[in-house]
């Protein structure tokens, strides 16, 4: 294509070549093209081209530096925003430290509480079993004075009673006491018939009334033994349940109602077998605990004689 040419007032031709086109945004926001002219004249057409090149790089420095502006302010917010969330993190971090902080704290108060607590109790166990072991030796020593005490009255008894009482009878108070085994140690007979022995003798089978007259029983015949089986040393009493099963009456028929002079598990009846009369064993742990049922026919055991002094 031919460059466009135009002819000047003296006949010389202008060509109008474009050396280059720029496209670039005024001051106002138009686009702008310049052309490099060659020919006559060119001077002015540089200038224009400078000038052009010279606004649109402010163009272009306005819009960078609005860009970076706003690129630096978004940048800041973003910043902002992400310093805040990080405050509001750290802030409740160090709640939660706090938190087991306190934690650790109240666990070490509450191991501490229950040593010290366990530490009493242990302390506690031992006063109790200590006062225990006291009250044991207290009861113990009011025992061994009680019978001391029962022995004594029965040597008083036995010398103001001095021939009060048939020989080979011991005295207690008002009353006089004939153990059948002091007679013969192998005679040994059922309920009836030693309580027949006894009326024969112008006596009766004994009637424990006192404790003084229990601990005398107990006594006297922890030294009359002739087994090792608890229940063969045992001696008559003057009391049955024959008339009423579980209820006990002495034969003066005073219903008997002291239940810490039978024996542990006494009276059981042998399974109601038929032990419907009273004896006194033996013991020298307790000699509260001394009473047991057995077989008024078939039990032969030896027997208590009591009467009434002279």
């Amino acid at each position: 294509m031919d460059n466009p040419q135009r002819r000047t007032g003296e006949g010389q031709k202008i060509s109008f070549i474009p050396k280059f086109s720029q496209v670039f945004l005024n001051p106002i926001g138009n686009l702008c093209s310049c052309y490099e002219m060659f020919g006559r004249g060119g001077d002015g057409s540089n200038r224009l081209v400078l000038v052009c090149l010279g606004l649109l790089n402010v163009a272009l420095l306005i819009a960078a530096v609005v860009i970076g502006t706003y690129c630096a302010k978004v940048k800041e917010g973003s910043l902002q925003v992400s310093h805040s969330a990080a405050t509001e993190l750290i802030n409740k971090l160090n709640i939660l430290r706090g938190n087991h902080s306190d934690v650790i704290k109240a666990e070490k108060e509450t191991k501490d509480a229950l040593e010290r607590a366990l530490k009493n109790h242990v302390q506690i166990k031992e006063k109790i079993e200590q006062l225990k072991t006291i009250n044991d030796n207290y009861q113990k020593q009011t025992e061994a004075l009680l019978t001391q005490k029962t022995i004594l009255l029965s040597n008083m008894s036995a010398f103001e009673n001095c021939g009060r009482c048939l020989s080979g009878w011991v005295p207690l108070n008002s009353s006089c006491y004939f153990f059948s085994y002091s007679e013969s140690s192998v005679v040994k007979k059922n309920w009836p018939d030693s309580r027949a022995d006894c009326i024969h003798r112008g006596a009766d089978l004994i009637v424990i009334d006192s404790q003084e007259e229990q601990i005398f029983v107990s006594h006297t015949i922890e030294y009359m033994k002739t087994s090792s089986r608890f229940w063969e040393n045992a001696f008559w009493l003057g009391f049955t349940d024959r008339n009423t099963e579980g209820t006990w009456r002495w034969i003066n028929n005073v219903t008997e109602v002291e239940q810490r002079y039978w024996m542990d598990g006494e009276p059981n009846d042998d399974g109601h077998r038929g032990e419907d009369c009273g004896m006194a064993v033996s013991s020298s742990v307790n000699p509260w605990k001394t009473r047991n049922d057995g077989n008024c026919e078939r039990s032969k055991i030896h027997w208590i004689c009591e009467m009434t002094s002279r």
